[in-house]
């Protein structure tokens, strides 16, 4: 259901509010790159500063845009159970392919919270549910065991698995086999993810580069592992860069630079440090990819 590469989609505002005349451009480009869907409002969407009129407005607007030419798998978590649900439905209902939802952060669940927590929104709304795994930004560690006793329920389909933990992802798969669809939320390790039984991403770096990760899954469909490999190293700086500071505020800047959007981001976060801007900028001119999107 979820294979491929997925974008883990920016939010791009302007002056404060949402900038959805770029929001359509990065839409289009996403669509022209061959990516099998988009991401919107998860933590590279600046979810947790978005009003829920915001988030449900964005969920609303790719749908639209997308007409179905790609999935779009919206972003519904929250640490309130009732919450997700909420955002959930709506999701739903606004036409989305499938809801992304985060480990409850803060509250910090145990084991049986998160499985209640999960069960209880799958058996809420109707819509193919992706775990989201992301334990070092939200302080909680959903264990194997749970995704296991999670793949049992009704409408719980995928894990999108950040730790970058290819031991951790490799037992996930030998456990729930095809019942758990395993997607990668860590850019870096993407090919070797692939190699534990893997099938696609949700990718920060896809929403600048968004052929060349379409690329390195390509070749891994083909089986042409020499050009999955060489095709993974030329990622590698760029993978490494983006990361340079919190996860949105380095992708966002070059996007920006790329005159994708405008580097605009809500606090808490804050723009890109000068020092990490020149680095950013010599990555992105080495890769080529000025003037390619």
């Amino acid at each position: 259901m979820f294979k491929g590469v997925y974008t883990a989609l920016i939010t791009p505002f302007n002056k404060g509010g949402i900038d959805w005349d770029a929001l359509g451009r990065l839409l289009d480009i996403q669509i022209d790159a061959g990516i099998a869907g988009v991401v919107p409002c998860g933590t590279t969407g600046e979810a947790a500063t978005l009003s829920h009129e915001e988030h449900r407005q964005v969920v609303r607007y790719c749908v639209d845009r997308v007409q179905k030419r790609i999935q779009v798998v919206a972003g519904t978590g929250s640490n309130a159970t009732q919450e997700s649900i909420d955002l959930t439905r709506y999701a739903r209902d606004a036409g989305a392919d499938g809801a992304l939802i985060i480990t409850p952060y803060y509250n910090k669940p145990g084991q049986e919270g998160l499985f209640q927590h999960y069960s209880r929104i799958a058996e809420s709304v109707d819509l193919p549910i992706i775990l989201y795994n992301v334990p070092g930004r939200t302080a909680v560690d959903m264990t194997p065991d749970t995704v296991l006793r999670l793949s049992r329920i009704k409408g719980i389909v995928a894990i999108k698995e950040a730790t970058g933990n290819m031991e951790r992802a490799a037992v996930i798969h030998h456990r729930c086999g095809e019942a758990m669809t395993l997607l990668s939320g860590d850019d870096a390790t993407f090919l070797p993810f692939l190699a534990v039984g893997g099938q696609g991403i949700i990718s920060v770096t896809a929403n600048i580069a968004p052929r060349h990760m379409v690329g390195v899954w390509k070749a891994w469909q083909q089986r042409d592992i020499s050009l999955a490999i060489s095709r993974h190293e030329q990622l590698l700086d760029l993978n490494r860069i983006l990361f340079c500071e919190t996860n949105p505020i380095p992708v966002k800047a070059a996007a920006a630079m790329l005159g994708m959007c405008s580097d605009d981001i809500r606090l808490p976060l804050t723009p890109l440090g000068k020092d990490n801007q020149t680095l950013v900028r010599d990555v992105i001119k080495a890769m080529g990819l000025f003037g390619s999107v």
